[in-house]
């Protein structure tokens, strides 16, 4: 792939894709941006997907005229045919037109990668399998209460290739990055990049936990020692990269007081880097709840403080900041009862993180389409933290099993999300919090976790009335 791509990405921050020909695979959010992208820089594009027109709906609408459209199958080529792919993250590797072009030896890029040619902003870029937008959304904050201007994008749901041309050197960019998006990337390099955590995802599509790693730890893979690598010192997984990174690493931890990082002590969360140790804010000042976010504060902090942002600005940006929608997200309290929107828990360990930031008792909705997950440990924090479990979605019996493995026997099924979430209403008493928090994926019954999210608080502020 290295011998054609001075014929059809001319160097970072001066792309010619003039009469370029391009294929992109994938008609959602991202490949729809990248087609509009490309389109305007003069590329041939084409779009494909396996689904149907009738199948996509009203996405393919959005496409520019200028693209042309192969829907309910992929288009045959050859050599010559065209100068590079673009793969959407929710693409598989492993199907026909991807394995065609490493075949034929056409590069295949993320829609990361194809911002990133044309980004000349620093990035800020963020992985892990828990907390990446909550950390991409407070990194972002902090850096706009600092005065700077800020793009924040990519997985967290806004495609990077259509805002960083808005930005300039003095600008920042903050990413959430996926494993999906690192797997195609090709000179990716990010000013700072972060890893947060570890924990069995996706495995449906990355097989091993080795694989899984392996795509995320491609973060740093460009980085020199003029950039950073911000790791989780708490996470053993994460913790071992720091021989691995090209990049000046930086820990974070909540449990062990650090030579250099960002790191809590006697109740503090401190910075401390060469010669100086700084007071950022208290824990208990910390506005986000649970051990996680924590975890995902003293991230952000330390990407924000190697850029060279005053304590004080990440201490009151940690005390003010709200979190994010569908992540351990309040929506309503009604006749004594706390309704919590955490759609984002879409696999165990998110969950689980989800079951710790609460004392009281929990009714719980879980279950959806399981990315090849163990619910193991799940069910075990459910009998220790749940007194009513529904259940629902695709793997309802695979929960279930896991669940009456540990001896907790307090679950209801639904058939559907709707009567879900009504049940779990019914069910929950005065001082209890009706938690939405799967597990798992929302595909089997919603396009997205946020499709899942907003019907919950519908569903809520109509059972309010």
């Amino acid at each position: 792939m290295e011998n054609s791509r001075e014929t059809q990405i001319v160097g970072k921050g001066i792309p010619d894709l003039e009469d370029k020909k391009v294929l992109i695979v994938g008609i959602a959010r991202s490949g729809v941006a990248a087609a509009g992208f490309l389109a305007a820089k003069g590329a041939h594009v084409v779009l494909t997907d396996k689904k149907s027109r009738e199948e996509l709906g009203s996405v393919s609408d959005q496409v520019p005229e200028t693209v042309s459209i192969v829907a309910g199958a992929y288009p045959e080529f050859s050599s010559g045919d065209y100068d590079f792919l673009v793969v959407s993250p929710g693409v598989p590797l492993n199907i026909p037109p991807i394995e065609r072009a490493f075949h034929l030896g056409i590069p295949v890029y993320s829609e990361l990668e194809l911002a990133y040619r044309f980004a000349v902003s620093p990035i800020i870029a963020i992985t892990g399998t828990n907390g990446k937008t909550t950390t991409t959304s407070l990194a972002g904050e902090i850096f706009r209460n600092a005065g700077r201007r800020v793009c924040v994008g990519g997985n967290i749901g806004l495609p990077l290739v259509l805002e960083v041309g808005k930005y300039g050197p003095e600008d920042i960019i903050v990413a959430e990055v996926s494993s999906f998006q690192l797997e195609c990337i090709d000179e990716f390099r990010p000013r700072v990049a972060v890893i947060l955590n570890f924990t069995p995802d996706h495995l449906d599509r990355h097989g091993t936990m080795e694989n899984y790693i392996a795509a995320k730890a491609r973060i740093y893979e460009n980085q020199d020692k003029t950039d950073f690598t911000v790791l989780n010192y708490d996470d053993p997984g994460v913790a071992a990269l720091s021989a691995l990174t090209p990049g000046k690493v930086i820990f974070f931890s909540r449990k062990h007081k650090l030579e250099e990082g960002i790191f809590v002590e006697d109740g503090q969360i401190m910075a401390g880097f060469g010669e100086k140790t700084e007071p950022v804010c208290s824990v208990a000042e910390v506005f986000i709840r649970g051990a996680h976010n924590l975890e995902n504060a003293l991230a952000a902090a330390a990407a924000a403080y190697v850029m060279g942002i005053p304590a004080e600005v990440i201490g009151m940006t940690l005390k003010s900041f709200r979190g994010v929608a569908h992540r351990l997200e309040p929506i309503a309290e009604f006749a004594g009862i706390r309704f919590i929107n955490d759609s984002k828990g879409t696999n165990p360990d998110a969950s689980i993180k989800a079951l710790e930031a609460y004392d009281e008792p929990i009714v719980l909705l879980a279950g959806g389409r399981n990315k090849g997950s163990d619910f193991t440990e799940f069910a075990r924090k459910v009998k220790e933290k749940v007194r009513s479990l529904i259940i629902l979605g695709e793997c309802r019996d695979e929960l279930r099993k896991a669940v009456l493995e540990t001896g907790f026997t307090r679950i209801l099924e639904a058939g559907s999300f709707d009567e879900a979430v009504r049940m779990a209403a019914a069910e929950a008493r005065p001082g209890e919090i009706v938690l939405l928090s799967p597990a798992c994926a929302s595909w089997d019954m919603f396009r997205n976790f946020e499709e899942r999210g907003e019907r919950f608080k519908e569903i809520v502020l109509s059972l309010r009335r």
